[in-house]
């Protein structure tokens, strides 16, 4: 579902960051550590399509997103892939609905306000529809983030540090929920992440030297 092969990402001549091959199958939970510096979100940016390496190559459903022009690459992430950020990035003239929505218009999909209402249901934020995201918490706003990258059913999820900023209880909450998310899309889920709290929650791990 998720494959990489001999990837290399450079900042310049000198900074070269090469990375471990990466093969996560359909369903499965990973999770992807390294210390700042050690190129985690880089990595999560070249599995997301959002920049191009060097040497190697990503694959994802089959497909080697390298391959691709840009207007194909940003139709085919938002079909396939859903990218929690570590800021939420919202749209801030529109609402919560009209932010969701714009995902599945961006991605070439028919917006589908069933769709957007079924989720934050899911993530029990129904009744701040047609809230302005300023308006959210830090818990709500991650949890519409969550929604938003469910929006198009990706088979691929992929989370950036979902954890750094919150105490125990409140970050094993979050593994929950984008561990049940994952599962109820039959999704690939890969957390990049420093947060050594998440180790016994993983079967899975990739750990990236600095």
């Amino acid at each position: 579902m998720l494959q990489t092969q001999n990837l290399e990402f450079s900042y310049g001549q000198n900074q070269t960051i090469r990375f471990p091959d990466i093969n996560c199958q359909q369903g499965e939970h990973w999770l992807l550590l390294g210390r700042s510096g050690s190129g985690k979100t880089t990595l999560l940016q070249l599995l997301g399509g959002l920049r191009t390496p060097q040497k190697g190559k990503v694959v994802v459903a089959g497909t080697a997103i390298k391959s691709l022009s840009a207007t194909e690459l940003d139709r085919f992430r938002g079909k396939h892939i859903g990218i929690v950020f570590q800021q939420s990035h919202f749209v801030k003239a529109l609402n919560v609905q009209e932010n969701l929505l714009l995902a599945q218009q961006l991605a070439g999909e028919k917006p589908s306000k069933e769709r957007a209402v079924e989720l934050l249901d899911r993530l029990s934020l129904k009744h701040k529809l047609h809230a302005k995201t300023s308006d959210l918490s830090q818990g709500e706003q991650q949890r519409v983030a969550i929604a938003r990258a469910l929006m198009n059913h990706p088979e691929i999820i992929l989370a950036d540090e979902p954890t750094s900023a919150l105490d125990d209880y409140n970050c094993e909450e979050v593994i929950k929920l984008l561990k049940s998310q994952a599962i109820a899309e039959n999704a690939t889920l890969l957390i990049v992440t420093h947060d050594g709290r998440l180790k016994a929650q993983f079967d899975k791990s990739v750990e990236l030297e600095a």
